[in-house]
């Protein structure tokens, strides 16, 4: 299994995972909790909200942004490794396509080839998925913290009450714009694929059809982490022309 399918398969998965999660009958999370999942991970991150909230004054709103910003650093490590192995994928691009057109008659030629290439290269093409595995249950984790913890869902923030669906549908919309948006500047690697082409235009979408189900605070929560993402990718990688090419410094 490549990569890329991998990487989308993991994609859809999150996606559907969070779907599948109903807030209406989500049990809340206190200090009492136990299991490891409750204890050590749902719960910390929940105690991370109210606190971030109290010092801004009781809100929850801000206070979401605050534990998402902090949560988000913890991983960067994590994503700065991913967006290098893209970046590396992305170079070999042009070489790859060159072996898929030589070899379109012999698939299995081509798969020899395309391992040989990342062999010469040093290139894992698997690399770039195990950030994306140990960051799943964390930001999981942290979906599940902000559907348990009481104090939000009758909060209000904006226009919005954090436990109730956005009457207006725009931070949903927001939500699916900006999820696009950091796609597409992640996905360099994946052009000529069409398989992650779909996918770029299919996640916003699916992330929209869930947004308009759920809570506002966990729109808030996608909106505030994709605008993250994007702030983090514009300072790793600055643009020339149409490609992201590492800033000095960052690459190595």
């Amino acid at each position: 299994m490549s990569r890329r399918t991998l990487s989308m398969l993991m994609l859809t998965m999150l996606v559907l995972v969070l779907s599948g999660c109903n807030p209406a009958t989500a049990e809340p999370i206190g200090p009492d909790a136990t299991g490891f999942w409750d204890k050590y991970l749902v719960y910390p991150l929940s105690w991370l909200i109210k606190e971030s909230a109290l010092v801004l004054g009781d809100n929850y709103g801000f206070g979401i942004l605050v534990a998402t910003v902090i949560i988000r650093l913890i991983v960067l490590p994590l994503m700065v490794k991913q967006i290098k192995s893209s970046k590396k994928m992305q170079e070999l691009q042009p070489e790859m396509q060159k072996i898929r057109e030589k070899y379109k008659n012999d698939p299995q030629k081509a798969q020899q080839e395309t391992m040989a290439v990342f062999q010469k290269n040093g290139v894992n093409p698997l690399a770039g998925c195990l950030p994306m595995l140990v960051q799943m249950p964390i930001l999981i984790a942290f979906y599940h913290a902000i559907i348990r913890t009481e104090e939000i869902k009758t909060q209000t923030f904006l226009w919005l009450t954090l436990g109730e669906k956005d009457p207006y549908y725009i931070l949903p919309i927001i939500a699916a714009i900006t999820t696009y948006l950091q796609s597409k500047m992640m996905g360099q690697a994946t052009q000529g694929n069409p398989q992650m082409q779909m996918m770029l235009v299919m996640m916003p979408l699916m992330i929209l059809a869930i947004a308009v189900t759920l809570p506002s605070a966990l729109s808030l929560y996608w909106v505030y982490g994709n605008l993250f993402t994007i702030v983090q990718t514009y300072f790793l990688y600055r643009d020339k022309g149409n490609k992201l090419t590492p800033k000095e410094g960052t690459s190595k």
